[in-house]
């Protein structure tokens, strides 16, 4: 079975990733991991550089885990991209970070993790950083 981690390189991020690793180790499951962009910034900071790539590749083989790190970039946004893995690869769990935002943020404005949410057809574990 699979587990998806959506991450982007934030404190956020880094809970979520921390949690997935758990959760596939404890699951014996293959761990996704999902950095993506539209690709319509030059400079997008949630899509992480090589060296977090890196870090992330040593840690997942430092503990043993089965894993795939994917950064597509095909214009699609970040929720559609592991929603799209999620089901792809018959997610059994899809780990996501959350940001705090206020209740008026949450009311005007979608966010990625709710659209995760609402639209998972699997578990979806959400955690907060700190």
């Amino acid at each position: 079975m699979t587990i998806v981690v959506g991450y982007v390189p934030t404190p956020e991020g880094e809970a979520a990733l921390t949690q997935a690793i758990a959760e596939a180790r404890n699951r014996n499951s293959r761990l996704l991991v999902i950095n993506s962009s539209r690709g319509d910034a030059p400079v997008d900071n949630r899509f992480a550089h090589e060296g977090d790539i890196q870090s992330i590749e040593e840690r997942l083989a430092t503990q043993g885990i089965d894993h795939e790190i994917k950064q597509p970039v095909r214009g699609h946004d970040a929720a559609a991209e592991v929603l799209d893995a999620a089901e792809e690869h018959e997610a059994e769990l899809i780990v996501i970070g959350l940001r705090r935002r206020t209740p008026v943020g949450k009311l005007i404005m979608g966010s990625t993790s709710q659209r995760v949410l609402l639209e998972a057809d699997c578990p979806v574990l959400a955690v907060k950083a700190g």
